[in-house]
């Protein structure tokens, strides 16, 4: 299991977060901090995996909370969800080595691809005892598509859904099918799919039959 820390001000922010931390198998909610002295009281003691800061906190911002991390040696990942904005602030969060940043409002999606990616990254970096060139350009290069928002005429919620119908199946599945799973139009179930297979978030495969055009089958990546 990856553990995590919450860190935000926010009460219920915090809650809301550990809640969709929760629903990702593979991660638990190690505690939860709402200052930056709490968070680093919290990381010294129960050493999570992974820490997700907000940068407005009561005491220091975020970024000097990974600082003193860093400082401590503990080394544990980090994840920013904020609302900070302004792009100093962003260049001194992966300055600092945050690995990624999510800017609030986010979907419980996008939050998801992120987790998902760490765990990628963590299971990928387990597996080797030597890396090739390769192997490290494939840590560094690939980035989660998840935290970009929606298209004009997409929705969070239905892009939520088709994603857990995508994660059910992980043979892979036709839009009649995801349509049937997902309580939706045909039509909207495929705009989704196409959606995440144009984001890197689906891989479209062809399936040929007897007569007449193939049938597109999507099946989900991460």
């Amino acid at each position: 299991m990856t553990k995590v820390l919450v860190v935000d001000d926010d009460f219920m922010v915090a809650k809301l977060h550990s809640r969709y931390v929760a629903a990702v198998p593979g991660f638990t909610v190690a505690g939860v901090a709402h200052s930056g002295a709490e968070a680093l009281r919290a990381a010294e003691r129960l050493r999570p995996d992974l820490v997700l800061l907000d940068v407005f906190l009561p005491d220091m911002d975020g970024v000097r909370v990974l600082r003193e991390l860093r400082a401590a040696g503990l080394g544990m990942d980090a994840l920013f969800i904020t609302a900070a904005r302004d792009v100093n602030t962003i260049r001194s969060a992966l300055r600092a080595g945050a690995l990624h940043y999510l800017i609030k409002p986010f979907t419980q999606a996008a939050l998801h691809e992120q987790l998902r990616h760490v765990a990628s990254l963590r299971s990928r970096l387990a597996e080797l005892d030597e890396a090739r060139q390769e192997d490290v350009d494939q840590i560094f290069g690939t980035r989660p598509r998840g935290s970009r928002e929606l298209p004009k005429g997409l929705a969070p919620h239905t892009a939520d859904l088709v994603d857990s119908v995508l994660r059910a199946h992980p043979e892979g599945l036709s839009a009649t099918e995801c349509a049937e799973a997902g309580s939706l139009s045909r039509v909207s179930a495929r705009r989704y799919l196409e959606y995440f297979a144009e984001t890197g978030r689906a891989e479209v495969t062809l399936r040929y039959g007897g007569t007449g055009r193939p049938e597109r089958r999507y099946r989900r990546l991460g």
